[in-house]
């Protein structure tokens, strides 16, 4: 065998990350706020790109000498971008003879609109709804004459957390106010009757003790009630009976006006309105004249980011540019274009994964929970021919607008449950069915677990008591002993 130098020639095949390719995939498994979020970076970062305020149809003029643009995008991104485009507007924003906007009645002398008719600072400032910490500190200002009072008052409302607990002790805010821990307690007993009340309380009994004391309600038995609100949690109706020294009719009356207490009276005070969940998807039935069983999805067009390339600028900035200057714009043309590219695939990607997931799940759209099926992402991603992280990637951190409701992606993948006929059933639909015959379930016929395993055998589900038992805990659903209990005394 001779020994010597040679060489070879060899192909090979290997995917190489890539910048763009690393920015599609995160657009790809991103929310709507945060692809919005990464184009308006971009729209900072690149001069090239700019945002498509135009009005529906139309289409911009290039400029004298510009070069044609490159092959236009498919149909369905120009038509998901011709959706979300606003109306022309009105009236043009140039407007140079002001006499024609504001009449006689709305104008002062010289054609000058009068202002004086305007609402001042204090009106709009008293339409904003204060917070709760501002409606402490007013009834603060109300209640205690004395600045030092205030000061420790103002520094109580300081520490509360979310729910309107106080959780430092009386004695570890004195010694870092430097005053006696007496003086501080006294302060705190009196903001506890502030509005709402139960506020600056360290426990849970202690807080509903304010509220009932504001009723009228504390008396002897309620007090024993709530030193043993742990055996009210775990139903034990016999012991509380003879603790409090009441019946079964009295106890009944002292837990119904527990339950109207509120033992998080700060929560939800300072809160707004909950957002609003924006769906990428958005899906109706066809319309009449339709195949029966069609429905129609489309792109929210509120998620679409509306941009475009500025072509005309690009290439009026060429003819004009030192070397250097061109290979910056080249890169940020190809930059655009990748972008504008990236954002379609992802969007088309979206609408094709949720078209197969409504076709697989259609008997949920139309009879409900019960009749989801068993689906993962290998069915999915073999039916639209991608593989498996890429479908992962589409329906993370998105939703779908539905006749029923608005709901994740996710929602729809549940893992399978055998049937004893060889069919299969949804984990979401058997917990559905647990949850129905529960609240269904008779005082007097209280189901245990193994009565559910049971009666989902006899419907042709094989499920297994411990799988019964998880469920009903995921459910928060007590145990039939603990139920058994609650209902055994009228609420």
């Amino acid at each position: 065998m001779a020994i010597g130098p040679r060489l070879d020639l060899r192909f090979t095949q290997s995917l190489v990350m890539t910048p763009q390719l690393r920015q599609a995939i995160q657009l790809l498994q991103s929310s709507n706020l945060e692809v919005s979020a990464f184009v308006e970076e971009e729209l900072e970062r690149n001069p090239l790109l700019e945002r498509d305020e135009r009005p529906d149809g139309a289409e911009p003029e290039p400029p004298a000498g510009a070069e044609p643009p490159p092959a236009a995008m498919p149909d369905s991104y120009e038509g998901a971008n011709a959706a979300c485009l606003p109306a022309a507007a009105d009236a043009p924003l140039d407007i140079g003879d002001w006499s024609n906007v504001y009449d006689g009645d709305s104008a002062g002398r010289g054609g000058r609109p009068d202002f004086e008719d305007l609402p001042g600072i204090e009106d709009t400032v008293a339409g904003r709804p204060r917070s709760l910490r501002e409606e402490l500190a007013e009834q603060v200002r109300l209640t205690f004459p004395d600045p030092s009072d205030r000061l420790i008052a103002a520094q109580l409302i300081a520490l509360l957390d979310p729910s309107g607990r106080l959780l430092a002790e009386d004695a570890a805010i004195a010694a870092a106010l430097g005053c006696a821990g007496g003086r501080v307690t006294a302060i705190r007993l009196r903001m506890q009757r502030f509005e709402p009340a139960g506020m600056f309380c360290r426990s849970l009994s202690e807080c509903l003790a304010v509220q009932l004391a504001e009723r009228d309600r504390l008396d002897p038995a309620m007090a024993a009630l709530l030193d043993n609100l742990d055996l009210l949690a775990r139903r034990d109706l016999r012991g509380l009976m003879r603790l409090c020294g009441v019946d079964a009719e009295d106890l009944a009356d002292m837990a119904a006006e527990l339950r109207r207490l509120d033992p998080k009276p700060g929560a939800g005070q300072d809160s707004g309105p909950a957002p609003w969940l924006v769906p990428d998807v958005l899906m109706r039935r066809a319309p009449a004249g339709a195949p029966e069983g069609e429905w129609i999805l489309e792109l929210n067009p509120d998620t679409l980011p509306r941009v475009l390339v500025n072509r005309g600028f690009h290439a009026q900035a060429q003819r004009r540019a030192t070397r250097e200057e061109r290979a910056f714009l080249s890169e940020k043309y190809q930059a655009a274009n990748w972008l504008l590219k990236s954002l379609e695939q992802r969007a088309s990607t979206i609408l094709r994964v949720a078209g197969e997931i409504v076709r697989r799940q259609e008997g949920f759209f139309r009879q409900g929970v019960s009749h989801l099926r068993p689906l993962i992402l290998r069915d999915v991603a073999e039916a639209v021919e991608m593989h498996e992280s890429t479908v992962s990637r589409v329906t993370a951190n998105k939703s779908i607008a539905t006749p029923r409701g608005n709901f994740e992606l996710k929602y729809f993948f549940t893992t399978a449950i055998g049937g004893t006929s060889g069919e299969t059933f949804s984990a979401e639909a058997i917990r559905h069915r647990i949850r129905s015959m529960v609240a269904a379930e008779a005082p007097e016929n209280i189901l245990s677990d193994d009565a559910i395993v049971s009666a989902l055998r006899q419907e042709g589900v094989d499920i297994a008591r411990r799988t019964v038992a998880k469920y009903r805990e995921a459910l928060r659903i007590p145990s039939s002993v603990q139920r058994k209990r609650e209902k055994a005394v009228p609420a």
